[in-house]
Order: C-alpha cells, then structure tokens, then sequence
C-alpha cells in the first residue's frame, strides 16, 4: 500500500499539531521556552488550631497512579496509620477530565465536585492527595510534600510506628538539600520530559535527569539511603518516581536513556524500599499503566496500553534491609 498523499499528511499534521498544542495547553502549562511549569497546590493547612489529631477524622484521596498521592499511601503504611487515617482510592476518567468517587461522597461523583462542596466557588486544579477534614467537611492540604510530613508527625499517638522519624532533626539538612535537587530534576524532571513542547526544553529535562540519576547511583555505592543508612522523607519522595519509571517514564515520557534495572545501585534502593514492609502493597503496576497510557491523551493517542515491562528487579531475592 502506497502512503497517503502528501497533502493529506500536511493537512492531518497541521491539524494535530493545533489540536495537540490546544489540549497540552490545558495539561501542562508551559513557559516562553516550552518548558513544563507545575502550578502550585493551593490548600497548605497544618493539623493545628481547628484541625486537630484525631483517628478517623481525616481522610486521604488518591489515585492509584498518581506519583504525588502514592507518597502519602507509603508514608501512612511505614508509620502504621491504617487504622487512624482512612483512605479512598479514586479513578482516572478522562471522559471526566480527572478523577472520579468508587462512590458518591457528599452528593460528589467526582473530585473537582468535592473539591467545590468543601470550597465554594472552587475554580482551581482537583489534584490528588488530598487530605480531608470529616468532621468540618474542608480541605486540609493538597500539597504531597506537607501531607507527609503531617502524617510522619502528627499522628504519632495512633501510630502502629509512632519512633519511626522519617525526618529526623539532624538530617533535616540534608533531607532539604535532596528534596530541593530530586523535586526539579526528577519528581517533576521526568514531568518535564514528558510534558515539554520544544526540543530545547526536552533536552534540557532529559539531561538534567540523568545526571542526577548517575549521581544518585554512585552515591548508593557507599550507603543505603540518600542521607545515610536512614530512611527519611526525602527517600520517599524519590521512590514513587523510581518504581514508576520502567513502567511510564522511560517510555510515554521519553525518558529512554536508561531504565532503572539498568542502574546497579538504583535498582538495589527500589528493590529495598519496595520490600520494606506494607510498602509493595502501595503499587498497582497495572493501574500505574492503564492511568498514565489511557489517560494522558495527547502523549498517547491511539489508547493503546502496553505490556507490563520486566520488573524482574524487584523480585524477592536476598535478605531485605529493614530501616
């Protein structure tokens, strides 16, 4: 068969390209130079003044997919906050354009919906985590980061870990340093890889995020976590990016230079975070796929989802380090 005539490849090019251009606009704000630009979470409350720790009062929202939400399923399993801290799992619907209740919540079938019954007039971005008060019926804090620290915190009383500090007075330092490096070059890094709209703005992600994985996989030579042979919050933040890479970024994002079961020592630190307990609990593989592949439209147009790559790394084949 004979490839179409040019002026349909033209016509159906420029078209896509406007099309595209129109629906990465609403995706992924960009900057002079196509550069990917994160907006901000925008409810940053701490458990203080009304909000104060109780068991059961507060209630996470997440997706399964969602690197940012996944931080906070990790941190409440390490703690031992199932019981204190209760959690709905939402869907990816991107009929919907965003995320949908498994059920009704408040008269709420999605949460853009929830988040303007728990705000009136709400017109922002409905992002997971979300950390929701049940008794005042408001949003406490949208922002992973903060959510974190919250629940490594301030829950102590009801946790099945309360010793557990994942982020310890003395490393808080060094724990800031690596959240300020891994934020830009690879929680969002990979974001900016995917979500770029020039090739310099890619080619600046790309190479930003590869020197700071081979950094990172030398230092792990010499020790097992990022600030020592502690686990800290700042691991966390680099986990739910690494166990996803293999799977989405290094294709869908076009962060193809090296897998992560390429690296000797990355490879050993996701196999050990993964094995710590409840945290392999925390990662549907299959859904990771299904969301970012059936969702992300514009970097994916056809829908097709692939196989679920070799993720024979993370197999249980040595004794597990505890933290």
């Amino acid at each position: 068969m004979a490839i179409p005539p040019s002026w349909i490849i033209q016509t159906g090019r420029s078209i896509w390209t406007q099309i595209w251009q129109l629906m990465m606009s609403q995706l992924a704000p960009r900057d002079d130079r196509g550069e990917y630009q994160r907006p901000q979470s925008e409810f940053r409350q701490h458990i203080e003044g009304i909000y104060i720790p109780q068991p059961n009062r507060y209630r996470l929202y997440v997706g399964w997919s969602c690197p940012w939400a996944h931080r906070t399923l990790v941190v409440r399993a390490l703690k031992g906050l199932e019981g204190a801290i209760d959690v709905t799992l939402l869907q990816g619907d991107a009929n919907a354009g965003g995320w949908r209740l498994p059920e009704p919540a408040h008269g709420c079938q999605t949460l853009a919906e929830l988040y303007r019954y728990g705000k009136t007039g709400y017109t922002g971005r409905s992002t997971v985590p979300m950390l929701w008060d049940t008794q005042t019926y408001s949003i406490v804090n949208n922002e992973s980061a903060e959510i974190i620290e919250i629940l490594n915190s301030e829950f102590n009383e009801y946790a099945a870990h309360p010793d557990l500090d994942l982020a310890p007075d003395d490393l808080q330092d060094a724990i800031y340093r690596w959240n300020e490096t891994i934020y830009h070059t690879v929680n969002n890094g990979v974001y900016r890889c995917g979500f770029a709209q020039t090739q310099t703005a890619y080619d600046r992600a790309y190479r930003e995020l590869f020197a700071t994985l081979d950094r990172i996989d030398n230092l792990l030579a010499n020790q097992a976590y990022l600030c020592g042979d502690r686990l800290t919050l700042a691991d966390v933040r680099l986990f739910t990016t690494l166990i996803r890479f293999d799977l989405v970024y290094h294709t869908l994002f076009k962060c193809n230079r090296r897998r992560i079961r390429d690296y000797p020592q990355l490879q050993d630190y996701v196999y050990r975070i993964y094995h710590l307990p409840g945290v392999a609990a925390t990662c549907d593989f299959p859904t990771i796929l299904a969301d970012y592949y059936g969702n992300l439209f514009p970097l994916n147009p056809g829908g097709i989802i692939p196989q679920l790559p070799d993720l024979s790394y993370l197999i249980d084949r040595r004794e597990v380090q505890t933290i």
